[in-house]
């Protein structure tokens, strides 16, 4: 099966607190029909690229059966990381960058690599949400739960 994800992380501009995520999940079943899931998760005292790196995760978390992804997203800092090989250097490296400088979210990076073991994942890079109306509105789910000091546990199937 083919599945598109677009995803989104905003900590606010506060590397200190709250910062949400927010992904769609896009599939089309064998009648044809498109399904759309979308997940939001409120989160404090994190970074945006812990956000980003959150939002693939819970997309490809949430399949069971092996598939084909497309997942989109405006992080530079995880499409790079496996268009231009970073993680391949990361981890043979031991997670260290240049001499002695240490991966940062090592905990999150293999807990992503782990979600994409049974699928096939294409990473795009969303310049400013150009041309993606579904990774616009995931800003907005992001940004509602950056928002929010609480858990926001709404799975919308449409």
């Amino acid at each position: 099966m083919k599945v598109t994800i677009y995803t989104d992380g905003s900590a606010r501009g506060n590397p200190d607190g709250p910062g949400g995520y927010g992904t769609i999940l896009s599939y089309i079943d064998s009648n044809g029909t498109e399904h759309l899931r979308e997940y939001s998760q409120g989160f404090k005292k994190t970074t945006n690229n812990r956000m980003e790196l959150l939002a693939a995760i819970v997309g490809l978390e949430a399949l069971i059966k092996p598939c084909e992804v497309t997942l989109y997203s405006d992080s530079q800092y995880l499409v790079k990381a496996f268009n231009e090989k970073w993680l391949e250097g990361w981890i043979k490296k031991g997670w260290k960058r240049g001499k002695n400088e240490p991966v940062k979210n090592v905990d999150l990076w293999k807990r992503l690599l782990r979600a994409m073991e049974p699928h096939q994942v294409e990473f795009v890079w969303v310049k400013g949400h150009a041309g993606h109306p579904q990774n616009e509105r995931c800003d907005v789910l992001a940004t509602t739960a950056a928002d929010s000091d609480n858990l926001l546990d709404d799975v919308i199937e449409e």
